[in-house]
């Protein structure tokens, strides 16, 4: 892969909007070191991020406040440190 562009990276996922939610699959199917999928469920209240263990089989689940969604998003791009955001 690549060319006079550069290499290309190819993005799998699926969005799929149910009555209470938006649900988006990551799909980690180009990696080289494969991730099982993740699956994030957004809805008014919360966020739902789940993936299954491959080695238990069971599945993991971590779910944010839209203000701890907010905070992640906000953290990406910022050096190391502690923050406060004033909203």
């Amino acid at each position: 892969m690549g060319g006079p562009r550069g290499p290309y990276i190819q993005l799998m996922f699926t969005i799929e909007h149910e009555f209470d939610a938006t649900v988006i699959t990551l799909i980690d199917d180009v990696a080289l070191e494969r991730e099982e999928d993740v699956r994030i469920s957004l809805s008014d209240r919360s966020v739902v991020i789940e993936q299954i263990d491959e080695d238990t089989g069971a599945v993991k689940k971590i779910t944010l406040s839209q203000a701890q969604l907010s905070d992640l998003l906000a953290s990406v791009d910022l050096p190391e440190g502690s923050y406060t955001k004033i909203t």
